[in-house]
C-alpha cells in the first residue's frame, strides 16, 4: 500500500464540501492479486482462519445477485491486514479532521456480471443504520479490486447530499432504484444529481456516513467486486432507543446507553498520538 498518499489540503476541502473523495492508487498489482484470491475464497465460503463471518447474504454458492459478507477480516488473515490498514485509517482521519479511527465493521462485496436489477444497491444513506452511534460523522473507505465504471455498476454518490440530514431512505436492497429519486426530490426540494466513483483497481472512494449513494446493474460480463470498510472516530459512544439497536455490530456484546465502541470488536486503525497502534483480533476472545 503506498503509504505517502495522503488527502491535500485541497482534497480535505473537497471532501468536506461534496461528501466523498477519491483517492489515488494506493494497492499494488500483487495486493490486488493476492486479495482477489482471498476475496473469491470468502465469497465461495472458504475461511482461513476457520472462523465464520458475522454473517453473509446468501449463503455460499448464489451468486446470481449481490453478495454481502460482514466482518469478513474475521475469515481471512489477508483481507483483515488491508480492512485494518493503517493508512486507511489516517487517511480517514485527515479527511474527517479527527485524531483517532476505528473499525465498525467491514463488507466483502460482489455484483455479480449480468446481474440485472439484482445488482442494484439502493440509494441511502449508512448513517440511516447507524444511529445508535452518538456522533453524526462516519466515514467509509470502498477499496476497488477490479476497474470499477458505470457498466459494471460503480457505486454513485449525490455531491452535497451530507449536508442534507437524514432522510429516512434507507433501501440498500431496494431494486427500483428510479422510483426513489422522485421521493428523495421531494423530500429535500433539491436536484438529484449524482456522479459515478469511477475507479481503476487498487484506488479507494471515501464517502461521509450521509453522503445518498447507491448503484446501477452490472451490465458488464465481468464482476464489480470490493471491500468496504466502515469507520467510526476514536471515541464513538452507544446511543440507546435508536432504531438500530439489533445493528449486527451491537450483537457482539449487549452495549449500555453511553458506552463506548472499544475492545477488540472495534479496532484502532489509527491514531495521531500512536501512529502504528493496530490491535485488532481473528479468534473468539
Amino acid at each position: 500500500m503506498d503509504i505517502h498518499a495522503l488527502p491535500t489540503t485541497v482534497d480535505v476541502a473537497f471532501f468536506r464540501s461534496n461528501g466523498y473523495w477519491l483517492s489515488p492508487r494506493l494497492f499494488s498489482d500483487a495486493e490486488l492479486a493476492e486479495l482477489r484470491v482471498h476475496h473469491a475464497a470468502v465469497v465461495a465460503g472458504e475461511y482461513e482462519t476457520k472462523r465464520p463471518p458475522l454473517n453473509r447474504d446468501p449463503e455460499p454458492g448464489n451468486t446470481s445477485r449481490l453478495v454481502q459478507v460482514n466482518n469478513a477480516y474475521w475469515t481471512d488473515a489477508t483481507i483483515a491486514r488491508h480492512v485494518l490498514s493503517v493508512q486507511i485509517g489516517r487517511i480517514a482521519a485527515r479527511l474527517l479532521g479527527v485524531k483517532g479511527i476505528r473499525l465498525w465493521h467491514d463488507q466483502l462485496l460482489l455484483k455479480p456480471p449480468q446481474s440485472g436489477k439484482a445488482g442494484n444497491i439502493g440509494w441511502h444513506q449508512d448513517r440511516g443504520y447507524w444511529a445508535c452511534l452518538d456522533r453524526d460523522e462516519q466515514i467509509t473507505a470502498w477499496i476497488a479490486l477490479e476497474d470499477v465504471n458505470e457498466e459494471n455498476g460503480c457505486m454513485e454518490v449525490v455531491p452535497g447530499s451530507h449536508t442534507w440530514g437524514l432522510l429516512g431512505e434507507d433501501h440498500f436492497y431496494h431494486q427500483d432504484i428510479d422510483q426513489q429519486i422522485a421521493r428523495i426530490e421531494q423530500k429535500t426540494g433539491k436536484p438529484f444529481t449524482t456522479k459515478p466513483c469511477i475507479l481503476p483497481a487498487g484506488c479507494v472512494s471515501f464517502h461521509h456516513s450521509l453522503t445518498i449513494h447507491g448503484s446501477r446493474p452490472n451490465v458488464s460480463t465481468r464482476p464489480r467486486i470490493s471491500i468496504a470498510v466502515h469507520l467510526i472516530i476514536d471515541g464513538t459512544r452507544y446511543r440507546a432507543g435508536t432504531p438500530s439497536e439489533d445493528h449486527t455490530s451491537n450483537t457482539l456484546r449487549r452495549p449500555r446507553d453511553g458506552d463506548l465502541y472499544a475492545g477488540p470488536y472495534f479496532p484502532v486503525l489509527f491514531r495521531e498520538d500512536e501512529p502504528n497502534a493496530n490491535v485488532w483480533m481473528t479468534a473468539e476472545p
